[in-house]
């Protein structure tokens, strides 16, 4: 039976395209094989650089992304645009640094399910996005997964902003709890066979009924994929862009039984009660370990898929992280080495909290099981995707790497340096030039807050602050942070010290 929600349900369908076309089983745009290649990005959700087995991780299993690795490049030194989630979708999508991003920081949005979902900050009427580009371009787009850029009554919808279909979370806090009452669907409701699960509901309890509280029936990742499945079968004779941005491992800790059955007994395991947040559950490392491994199974199941309607050569499938690892709710990064070597995690603007996984595999086009230590950034999509498709790319901040990707380094474009601003947790600059990278934390208490130096090439952990032996760099630092800057359009935001940007 349906449920009834502030939404109407809807059946499956797909939105309007470009052409005017109605895109929706039964109705399917007429066959023609694309020249133009596929773009598959898939996006995880607080995964740490080193929660992979190709980047080194020995007690979780991800043979379907290691496979990404072995037939494609593996980027060593790449790095997400900000620490946290919906800022990075935001600058992911528009190919905007953080000094020049409308968003900046999470803003808004609700984590009782009793209320109203509002959302994120929406992005803006008249935002350019990567879906509009590619749409442009004459690509049917598709977004996935958690949105955390508005909702479908504001000028945030997905549909608004450059993507003819959309299933999931529209909201971040809405994607806490992995087994809704519904999923978004094109603006309208999907319902789901769950119950109401409130993942931060107090008192969470010891008892096993608090343990399976949190435990529905429809898992949402397995939605999320079955739509997936559906828009690439629909769309496989026309090019498409999908964007894939799953929720795990984020908090909370669930997944079906089944998947945290392959782990039990593997780790020295305990429970964990809700006491930092989100969901409990019974077996806190079987369940994130399980987690991981449940979305390669993804990753595995859209390759197949791909290769099934003989689409290999034709599509490029890329795979990253949003931010570092949440070092807190049920998530022990130290059990699991989730950031390898780096410092900190996510909300940080140190490198165990922006650099991050990232793959693409293009058979024929990127050599297999090539690793790259060039450094780059997720602004760059924008720019990389532009060239993938052979188009003119808008004004951004970023730069193709599709030279690095594709074994083509003497014609890769280089820049002068990578720039973070984070007016978060506690407020936080980062600039890298070169192996250089420049620090300064903690702006909001202390605006002359000093910089910290570090020398990436032999301190990739951070450990080393060398910025008094290097008063020519630091001054090279203030001039990019004067240049790099704008103010935000949210008081909150406007952190950095004038006096920082002006002689």
């Amino acid at each position: 039976m349906r449920k009834t929600f502030l939404f109407t349900v809807l059946p499956l369908c797909y939105a309007t395209v470009t052409s005017g076309q109605s895109v929706s089983p039964g109705n399917e745009m007429p066959q023609r094989q694309s020249k133009q290649p596929n773009i598959i990005f898939i996006y995880a959700d607080d995964m740490g650089y080193g929660e992979l087995g190709c980047y080194g991780q020995e007690k979780i299993r991800t043979p379907n992304i290691d496979r990404l690795a072995r037939e494609g490049v593996r980027f060593t030194q790449f790095y997400t645009s900000c620490p946290v989630c919906a800022p990075a979708r935001c600058m992911l999508l528009t190919g905007r640094h953080a000094g020049h991003s409308y968003i900046r920081s999470n803003y808004g949005g609700t984590s009782n399910p009793a209320e109203i979902e509002t959302g994120q900050m929406p992005l803006p009427e008249g935002t350019f996005t990567t879906g509009h580009m590619l749409q442009q371009a004459g690509y049917v787009t598709g977004a996935i997964g958690k949105w955390g850029l508005g909702m479908h009554n504001n000028t945030g919808d997905p549909n608004k902003q450059g993507f003819d279909y959309f299933y999931g979370y529209l909201g971040q806090h809405h994607a806490h709890n992995y087994y809704p009452e519904y999923l978004m669907e094109n603006g309208l409701a999907d319902s789901l066979d769950n119950p109401l699960i409130w993942a931060h509901r107090t008192p969470r309890g010891t008892k096993d009924e608090d343990f399976d509280y949190y435990i529905g029936r429809e898992y949402s990742i397995d939605k999320m994929t079955e739509k997936a499945e559906q828009f690439i079968k629909l769309n496989h004779n026309r090019p498409f862009f999908l964007y894939l941005p799953y929720t795990i491992p984020h908090a909370s800790l669930q997944v079906p039984q089944h998947a945290i059955d392959e782990y039990i007994g593997v780790f020295p395991d305990r429970p964990y009660y809700g006491e930092q947040g989100y969901a409990s559950v019974r077996h806190q490392l079987a369940t994130y370990a399980a987690m991981i491994t449940y979305l390669d199974k993804q990753v595995g199941i859209i390759m197949e898929l791909i290769s099934s309607l003989g689409l290999d050569e034709n599509t490029i499938v890329m795979f990253s992280s949003d931010n570092g690892p949440q070092d807190c709710c049920g998530v022990d990064i130290e059990f699991f080495n989730s950031n390898g070597p780096l410092r900190a995690s996510k909300g940080s603007i140190y490198d165990g909290g922006i650099r991050v996984p990232f793959i693409a595999r293009w058979p024929g086009k990127i050599p297999a099981g090539t690793v790259r230590d060039f450094p780059a950034v997720q602004y760059d999509m924008m720019s990389t995707f532009a060239d993938i498709v052979g188009i003119p790319c808008p004004l951004n901040d970023g730069i193709s790497i599709l030279p690095t990707m594709t074994g083509n380094e003497k014609e890769q474009v280089h820049r002068s340096y990578l720039y973070w601003e984070f007016p978060s947790y506690g407020g936080q600059i980062a600039i890298r030039m070169g192996n250089w990278k420049a620090v300064r934390t903690d702006l909001i208490k202390n605006p002359l807050s000093l910089w910290q130096l570090y020398n990436l090439s032999d301190d990739i952990d951070e450990s080393d602050d060398v910025a008094v032996e290097h008063p020519e760099l630091i001054k090279q630092f203030d001039l990019i942070l004067k240049k790099a800057h704008r103010a935000a359009h949210i008081r909150e935001w406007n952190f950095i010290d004038q006096s920082l940007l002006y002689d």
